[in-house]
């Protein structure tokens, strides 16, 4: 019987502990990883996050660009990372479309945790302002009459622009060349430079040429408008249904990382999402935020999953 109180003693000093460790991380400078270029949605998330984080957290918090292999290299390296000090800056390439297209160096599900939802964005139709098209049909129209000749731009394979533009061909009927980026930054490059003629990318990427007239908006595959783009139409308003596609992003951490701190940084950043400078900057960029505890991410991340592994395999979708 005198187990039992020696027991809760124990359990009480171990969670005094662990809330004593939690209160004193970080020690150091933390860096939030990103699996694309400079310039694309994934950095534009974290960079709005990471500029409000470092003061509550009393250390720097420095964005770190891991472009490659579809966001994933850097979700492989924060699932390697043994520092204590090491987020990631999650997107739904990497943790909801990659794992049934590439072969992952690390388990998606087992190596990773998810901490905090950042928000999502709709993906956007955007041609070079050369291409002499004003609407989806006129796009589609020459589409036909030039199969192959109109090259798209991706962040690169497996990504949501990627996966947007095959679900435009099959609802469309139309063959169109895939050239792959590392990140969104180089691919608009090229883009407002005519080297390829449109993209699906992602709001946070394309709205500041968008605005600036360098780049025109023909839709937005998402359920409604975006305020952002007010006159610009839906995929279905623009007589293309069933094309709807949006990236979402959230903190990830190592699996290895104490609850703890998991706490620690879910509550620090929600405190930064709930920011009016925050909320506008985001907002600025077409992000929709939606708060959610760890547990209701943790749910979404393996709902995002099952959705696009079906879609994956019913549409075939393969990498090129």
């Amino acid at each position: 019987m005198k187990l039992i109180p020696v027991l809760l003693l124990a359990t009480c000093a171990v969670s005094l502990q662990t809330l004593s460790f939690a209160q004193d991380w970080p020690t150091r400078s933390v860096r939030i990883l990103v699996g694309s270029a400079p310039g694309g949605g994934t950095d534009a998330m974290a960079r709005a996050v990471a500029d409000r984080l470092g003061p509550l957290l009393k250390h720097s918090v420095v964005v770190e660009n891991r472009a490659g292999a579809s966001n994933t290299l850097a979700a492989d390296l924060t699932s390697k990372a043994t520092d204590g000090h090491t987020l990631l800056m999650g997107v739904s390439t990497a943790h909801a479309i990659a794992p049934y297209l590439l072969k992952l160096s690390y388990d998606n599900d087992k190596d990773l945790v998810p901490v905090a939802f950042v928000g999502s964005v709709p993906n956007v139709l955007v041609v070079n302002n050369d291409l002499p098209v004003d609407s989806v049909q006129a796009l589609i129209k020459l589409a036909k009459a030039q199969p192959g000749k109109l090259n798209y731009a991706t962040s690169g394979s497996g990504s949501t622009q990627h996966i947007a533009a095959e679900l435009f061909k099959d609802q469309a009927g139309v063959f169109m060349t895939h050239i792959p980026y590392r990140g969104s930054g180089p691919a608009l490059i090229d883009l407002v430079g005519g080297q390829v003629q449109l993209s699906f990318d992602t709001m946070p990427s394309v709205i500041g040429q968008i605005k600036a007239g360098r780049i025109r908006a023909l839709a937005v595959a998402s359920a409604k408008r975006n305020p952002q783009l007010p006159n610009v139409p839906t995929m279905a308003e623009a007589g293309l249904k069933g094309v709807e596609m949006s990236a979402w992003y959230g903190i990830y951490m190592p699996a290895s990382t104490p609850k703890a701190v998991q706490d620690r940084v879910y509550v620090e950043v929600t405190k930064v999402l709930a920011m009016p400078e925050t909320q506008t900057r985001l907002s600025a960029i077409g992000a929709d935020l939606t708060p959610m505890t760890q547990a209701q991410f943790a749910a979404f991340h393996a709902a995002e999953n099952k959705r696009y592994a079906e879609l994956i395999a019913r549409k075939n979708i393969k990498l090129d």
